[in-house]
């Protein structure tokens, strides 16, 4: 496809360039094999001519007047709106989603653009009291130079975004490495929205490799201050660790495990509705997707029953078809992991209520129950359409099952008494709940991030300012200071 290939280039200083490795990273279609794009990968030498790039553009960008900087996030978000269609079908043949993933996806980034608007207007100094007579204390809200930001595979264009139009609205500079399943809707699609937008050469660079041919040197590099990553809680240590060790900033938006709890005066059919579509949007490849759906055992069986009859309803196949409601997972890798996982669970004890198949990267849903309590599948990640239905008895019994997970993203509690949910949601160990509704949300002002292995800092809103600037503070002395020598 003519779209991919005129894409399949790096992006440094302005320029659209080959990289200089020695092999390609093979673009493919998730559902048919479909080759999308040969891209000879960006070697360590342009990792640094990247970051190079960005440090020299920085400086002036920075001085720039925020509100003439903010028109370029105007003008972004023009060009997606008019090119909504074109997006929303290259984020279905790259990644596999379905359309209404695609419509999701975009709406977010649209929306994330807007609130990039108005976060270049947001640093605000403060003068602060001093002891010492005749000092004025003024503290400024400065960028932090330059940003790396890694993007996943499952919403690549949406977590590019997220990240770098706020470091750049903040007056930094930013070099972009997309996964290498999603190279065009996380990097050079992004790269170009923005070149198209006006955003001067240098400011946002897209560098589309592979740990095997750059090492950490896109982490460990000396020019950026902050590294803003988002995948798993494996990669997400290694990359907090080399932070740590180059004093540098890690904002990290790692994986999860979510429980969705549905309490004995629930709304059973609304809870079905949405602990289905929690579980099931995108293939369940969402960090915040409902692995565990914890069920009072009083209304279980009703619970049970309506959500396996609605999962049977979802129709499994080709992404393009507006009717499709699971599409295919990004790799045979992941496909064949998520068969394996359920195979070995149901093989350990577990009752599969549905048995999802696969047939290439397309898996079918599957929904267990009856897991013993020592199953290794309740304490991690699922990246695919795989639910778990646990029993509990009483409020105290859900919350110590929630909470027995190395994870903490997301979560949600259905009930009839809201103020019961509140009071169960501020028990559960996790950055994120919701109260009669799915898990699945983010909002472009409102903190998004995680606890224990699911991440470290927040992202949204007055989060940016603490994720993507630093504080200096400079002191004036109006008149003399004594002395002690």
């Amino acid at each position: 496809m003519a779209f991919f290939t005129d894409l399949a280039q790096q992006y440094i200083d302005g320029e659209w360039r080959p990289g200089s490795g020695s092999w390609d990273i093979i673009d493919f279609n998730p559902y048919d094999g479909e080759k999308l794009a040969s891209i000879p990968v960006a070697t360590a030498d342009e990792v640094d001519l990247a970051y190079r790039a960005a440090q020299r553009a920085q400086r002036e960008w920075a001085e720039t007047n925020p509100y003439a900087r903010r028109t370029v996030f105007e003008r972004a978000l023009r060009i997606i709106e008019d090119r909504e269609d074109e997006i929303s079908e290259a984020i279905v043949t790259e990644l596999g989603g379905t359309r209404l993933k695609a419509a999701f996806e975009l709406h977010l980034a649209m929306e994330f653009l807007r609130e990039a608007v108005n976060l270049a207007l947001r640093p605000e100094g403060r003068i602060l009291p001093s002891p010492v007579d005749g000092k004025e204390n003024r503290l400024y809200r400065v960028p932090v130079g330059v940003v790396g930001v890694i993007s996943p595979f499952n919403f690549p264009f949406l977590l590019s975004i997220k990240s770098v139009a706020p470091a750049l609205a903040l007056g930094n500079a930013v070099v972009l490495k997309p996964h290498q399943n999603t190279p065009i809707c996380g990097g050079s699609l992004v790269a170009k929205v923005f070149e198209d937008a006006g955003l001067p050469a240098g400011l946002l660079n897209v560098v589309i490799t592979d740990i095997a041919e750059i090492g950490d040197a896109l982490i460990a590099h000396p020019v950026p201050k902050v590294i803003s990553f988002t995948g798993s809680d494996k990669v997400g240590r290694h990359v907090a660790t080399v932070c740590a060790a180059n004093f540098k900033h890690a904002v990290l938006e790692l994986g999860g495990n979510s429980a969705l709890i549905v309490l004995e005066d629930a709304d059973i059919d609304y809870a079905v509705d949405a602990a289905v579509f929690s579980r099931y949007v995108h293939q369940g490849q969402v960090c915040m997707a409902a692995n565990r759906i914890l069920v009072d055992r009083s209304v279980e069986k009703e619970f049970t029953e309506k959500f396996v009859a609605k999962v049977r309803t979802l129709k499994v196949g080709d992404p393009a078809d507006p009717a499709t409601h699971i599409g295919p997972l990004i790799n045979s890798s992941q496909a064949d992991a998520v068969s394996s996982l359920v195979d070995q669970t149901v093989e350990a004890g577990a009752t599969a209520l549905l048995h999802g198949a696969t047939e290439g990267n397309l898996v079918s849903p599957s929904v267990l129950t009856g897991l013993p309590a020592d199953s290794p599948v309740l304490s991690q990640e699922i990246f695919g359409p795989v639910a778990l239905i646990i029993p509990f008895d009483g409020e105290d019994e859900a919350v110590r099952i929630a909470n027995d997970s190395p994870y903490g993203l997301s979560g949600a509690v259905h009930t009839g008494d809201v103020e019961r949910g509140v009071r169960l949601a501020k028990r559960v160990d996790t950055g994120m709940i919701h109260i009669n509704d799915g898990t699945v949300y983010d909002e472009p002002i409102v903190p998004f991030g995680g606890e224990k292995r699911s991440g470290v800092g927040r992202l949204n809103g007055d989060a940016m300012l603490d994720a993507f600037t630093t504080q200096k503070w400079i002191s004036v002395q109006h008149g003399r200071s004594r002395f002690p020598f």
